[in-house]
């Protein structure tokens, strides 16, 4: 099927408007990391970077983030970091990620690219800059397959999206008004009902039969398959070689002037822990669900890790081609205006560290600072 290319740029965006659905903590943002966690140990005689005495790294629970999940508990982070420590805030929605960067809770985040366009174009380009990519693809359509047996069936009945405006809402809207169907974007009503719940919840709402099926990212997609659900498409299947990205890397402007060594060690630390992931997938699997425990306090089980974890590419390249399509996608869904996002990346110190690692350097598609 060919990529409808407005329609992803409504996905990403409307991700960008959606309300958050984090309860808050203490901090007012995310949910910190134990203090005892084995990924912040501080190697003897290191010395700290640019002076810092911590750099606060955001990211969500979920497997789309298993770069910083793997980094985490590894120790990658705070290899690179040397004795300025890695404090780590857990996030469960985007929008609630972008308060906390604009309120200086976090230096740097793991995010989609929905949230990432709007907190871009609402600070009027001074707000965050896009540094590197993480993941491509682990997004789903599973439906009930009694009520659901083809795309078609889909129309009429009641599909769940993690949040309004969030990236899998706008590319489900996207992909609805790809079939010639019609839905309010913001109400959520019409040839096909898109119900927002919290991923959390989302299983649960399966199991009740309160949803007809889920365009989800993993591991929620996974679940819903180990509740008897059956995926009828994967998005990688509507995008050019399968690729769309689905976790970038940003940082707050003013911290990437003041503090770029820091900043490049994150980066190089990022594609450490990528090019681990990939030469040992079941290890780095392994990984990924110990910091999801220790962070959640409950791991996954193997019926839902497993397939979550063959459907995600860990990568350094931000796609940035793709983000561009996604902002048209959010634009022609109503739920962004015209963007702006020429200056959304600055490249320059990931391909710093690509180029050192001797891996090629990647492109921003025009939307890179001048």
């Amino acid at each position: 099927m060919p990529v409808n290319t407005s329609a992803i740029l409504r996905r990403t965006l409307a991700a960008a408007v959606a309300l958050p659905l984090l309860t808050l903590t203490a901090c007012s943002y995310g949910s910190k990391a134990k203090d005892d966690d084995p990924g912040q140990k501080v190697a003897a005689g290191a010395k700290k970077i640019d002076g810092l005495d911590s750099v606060k790294i955001g990211y969500f629970g979920n497997l789309t983030h298993a770069t910083a999940l793997v980094g985490q508990q590894k120790g990658f982070f705070q290899k690179e970091l040397g004795a300025t420590k890695v404090k780590p805030s857990v996030f469960n929605a985007g929008p609630s990620e972008i308060e906390a960067l604009n309120a200086k809770s976090i230096d740097i985040g793991w995010i989609g690219p929905s949230p990432a366009i709007n907190g871009y174009t609402k600070s009027d380009g001074k707000g965050l800059r896009i540094i590197g990519g993480s993941a491509s693809g682990g997004v789903k359509l599973v439906v009930n397959p009694k009520k659901i047996t083809s795309l078609k069936d889909v129309k009429g009945k009641k599909i769940a999206t993690p949040q309004l405006g969030n990236t899998q809402d706008v590319a489900f809207l996207n992909w609805i008004a790809e079939q010639g169907w019609k839905v309010d974007a913001q109400s959520g009503k019409g040839d096909v009902s898109v119900v927002r719940t919290d991923n959390k919840v989302t299983p649960d709402a399966f199991k009740s039969g309160s949803i007809d099926g889920a365009w989800v990212p993993e591991p929620t997609a996974s679940k819903l398959v180990a509740e008897g659900g059956k995926t009828l498409l994967d998005e990688s299947t509507l995008w050019p070689d399968k690729k769309f990205v689905i976790t970038n890397i940003i940082v707050r402007q003013d911290f990437l002037r003041d503090h770029p060594e820091a900043v490049e060690a994150v980066l190089k630390a990022s594609v450490e822990t990528n090019k681990w992931i990939n030469a040992n997938p079941e290890e780095a699997k392994a990984a990924a669900n110990k910091q999801l425990a220790a962070d959640s306090g409950k791991a996954l089980p193997a019926a839902v890790l497993d397939p979550a974890w063959k459907s995600i590419q860990f990568i350094d390249d931000p796609l940035a081609a793709t983000l561009n399509t996604e902002a048209e996608h959010a634009v022609k869904a109503g739920l962004l205006k015209q963007p702006k996002l020429d200056g959304i990346y600055d490249l320059t110190p990931l391909n710093k560290v690509l180029k050192a690692a001797g891996e090629p350097t990647v492109s921003d598609a025009g939307l890179g600072v001048k």
